[in-house]
Formats: structure tokens, sequence, C-alpha cells
């Protein structure tokens, strides 16, 4: 499947940003006669899609001078943005979205450092027969990657990531059960696609992210050269949920799980992600971002006393907290 990664990824990618187009459904009403004086109470547009875009910037800064308990002076900065997509009419159901997010640090005698660094693409399609029913046949999309290279701080000459180094893309069909008032989904597929590219041949070697890695003979001559990508067929199950359980105060709860056929069946990938908001005005929002990921397929490797130790697979976790302006359009 290695031949297929570049191919997927372009007509994928650009299937799903083609959703964020302005277009809209027009309806055609009948003219204005003496016969038919009712027309004139009737809009000329109608339009089924809705869209919302969410820009914001969240910045944190301690200082010291002279500081006798001690402590670094340093500067974080976070932009993030969420552009968002629904189209629906009695039985189709269009959602896509864009989330981007890249967050830098700063501190006293520390180069610039990243904190955060996520672009994501999610669109899902479903159709349904029967008005009445909330369950919708589906197509479901994912695309997942990063805009700049990560390091394992303070090593910053051998990055452990770079864009589209992994790049995740999920494509498959099944069932999305879709509840508009509590803004609730739930997707079930049990046939999905899923193919991990890593495009930096260096990491590919190394067997990074779960590709077959280099090989080489006994005198350390490359044999065969890593493979760039890893595809699996398995089953997905997908959550969303957002729902405001106070005054301006909102939480929002997505789940992804993922199992392959063939390896390893049962060992599930896991990606949760949680997020509290919490609304001071119409521009100021503070917020509690959680996101627990598990994939075997990734390994850790710690720095102990300057030797890199392999942990394997282990439970990553990362925990945010901000307060900054939001500008929503």
């Amino acid at each position: 499947m290695r031949f297929l990664t570049k191919p997927l990824l372009i007509l994928f990618l650009l299937f799903s940003v083609c959703s964020f187009s302005q277009v809209k459904i027009i309806t055609s009403l009948p003219d204005v006669t003496p016969n038919n004086p009712i027309a004139t109470a009737k809009p000329d547009t109608i339009s089924h899609w809705t869209n919302k875009n969410t820009l914001g910037i969240d910045i944190s800064q301690i200082a010291f001078v002279n500081w006798s308990a001690g402590g670094t002076s340093s500067i974080t900065g976070l932009l993030k943005g969420h552009l968002k997509r629904d189209y629906k009419d009695e039985y189709q159901v269009w959602s896509s979205e864009l989330l981007f997010k890249y967050g830098l640090n700063k501190q006293e005698g520390i180069e610039l450092r990243k904190t955060d660094d996520v672009f994501r693409i999610n669109s899902t399609y479903g159709y349904r027969k029967d008005t009445l029913s909330n369950w919708y046949h589906s197509v479901k999309f994912n695309f997942n990657t990063q805009f700049s290279n990560g390091y394992n701080y303070p090593n910053t000459e051998n990055p452990i990531s770079k864009p589209f180094a992994p790049a995740y893309t999920f494509l498959g069909i099944g069932s999305e059960y879709i509840y508009k008032p509590e803004k609730l989904n739930v997707y079930l597929s049990p046939l999905t696609l899923k193919n991990t590219a890593v495009l930096d041949q260096t990491l590919a070697n190394k067997g990074a992210y779960g590709v077959t890695k280099a090989t080489y003979d006994a005198q350390g001559n490359l044999i065969s050269k890593g493979k760039r990508s890893k595809t699996e067929v398995g089953i997905l199950v997908t959550s969303y949920i957002e729902k405001e359980i106070a005054t301006n105060i909102t939480i929002k709860n997505r789940l992804t799980l993922f199992t392959d056929y063939i390896h390893n069946f049962g060992n599930i990938d896991v990606d949760w992600q949680f997020q509290a908001d919490f609304k001071v005005n119409n521009h100021i929002k503070a917020n509690i971002g959680l996101n627990l990921i598990y994939d075997e397929d990734i390994e850790i490797i710690e720095i102990e006393n300057g030797v890199s130790v392999n942990k394997g697979a282990e439970i990553q976790l990362k925990q945010v907290l901000g307060i900054g302006l939001q500008y929503t359009f």
C-alpha cells in the first residue's frame, strides 16, 4: 500500500477542504402575481449551510527581578483556530471542520520551544431514508499531522517528528447517530482504513510510528530503506458531545477508538480529548484541556543518564490551561 500514500493524502485532503466552500442551496420560488400574493412573504433564498469560525490566542507570562525564592522568567503563547461548516437537509448531513493549534514557550536562558502543534481535518457525510430516524449511513474522513519539527528537549538536533511524519489518515464507512439538540454524535464503522505516513526517510529508517524499519548488514551498511507508510484495516468508533453544564461553562468531549483486524486485534488505540470552556465575555475566555493518547505503534524514548532508553508504548498525556482572546465570526 506504500504507493497509495501520497495519492490518498492529496485526494482526501482536497475532498475535505472543498467542504469549506461558501456554497448555498437556492430554492426557486413562484413569481409574484396578482393571483399569488403569498409569494411576497417567502424568502428569496434558503441556505442549508451553517458556518462558524473561531480564532483565538492565549498568552501567559511570568517575570522575576531579584526574587529571593528563585524562579525563571518565561512567556508562552498559543494560537488556535476552529473552522466549521455544516450542511443539513431532511435526508443529508455533511459536517466538516478544520482545527489547528500552535504554541511556543520562551524561558530565560533557554531556547524557544514548542508546546503544542496540531493540524486536523474531520469530515463526515451522512444519508438517511427516514426523517424520523437519527441514524445515518455515513462516510468519515479524518486527517491529522503537525506544522513543524518536534524534539525530545533538550536535544534539538535530532527531530522525533516532522510535518507528515507522522500523518494519520482515516477513511471508513459505517453508521452515525446524530442528536442535534444535545450536540451528540456517535459513529460506528466496521470497515475503516487507517494509513500512517512517515514521509521523512530518517524517521522511517528507524521504524518510527509503526512503519517497517530499515535493514542493515553486519557491518551496518543499509540493505533496504524503511517503509514510509503503514496501512491498517479495522474498526473505528468515535463520539463527540458538547454541552453547557452551567451558565457560561461548556464542556466538549471527543473520543476515538480503533483496532486493527489483522495486527493484534483487540489492542485498542485511544485518542481522548476533553475541554472545558469558561466564558468571561464575548471575546475573553478561559479553557482547561486534557488529551490522552495510547497507540501501540508509538514508542516513548527517554534520556536517562545521557542514554536513550526505549520505554515502548505508553500512555501519553497532555494538559493545557489557558486564558486569552477569542473571536467568532
